[in-house]
This record gives C-alpha cells, structure tokens and sequence, in this order.
C-alpha cells in the first residue's frame, strides 16, 4: 500500500517533483514504518509499482 503526496517544487530545469510515501514492513523488528522519497512526476508509476 502507498500513498502520493503531491508536492509543487520546481527546481532550475524546471521538472516537477512528487513526494511519495511508502508504507514497508521492517525486517528486525516487524513493525511497519514510512519510507518518504522525492522523485519526478515521470518515473511515479515505476516507483510505485516496485514490490521494494
């Protein structure tokens, strides 16, 4: 399970961004905790399609 936060920052090239949050289940302990990565609006859906 994941969830899209859309973020609006642009940088100098003029991409846009999009904050992305990732729900992953820790190997140590078990308990599940939020992985937060900021990635191009292009590569969103390769992102979130990844099973790690």
């Amino acid at each position: 399970m994941a969830k899209k936060v859309v973020a609006t920052l642009r940088t100098s090239s003029g991409k846009d961004f999009a904050k992305v949050y990732r729900m992953v289940k820790s190997p140590k302990t078990g308990a599940y905790v939020w992985k937060e990565n900021m990635i191009p609006n292009d590569t969103v859906k390769d992102f979130l399609a990844k099973q790690n």
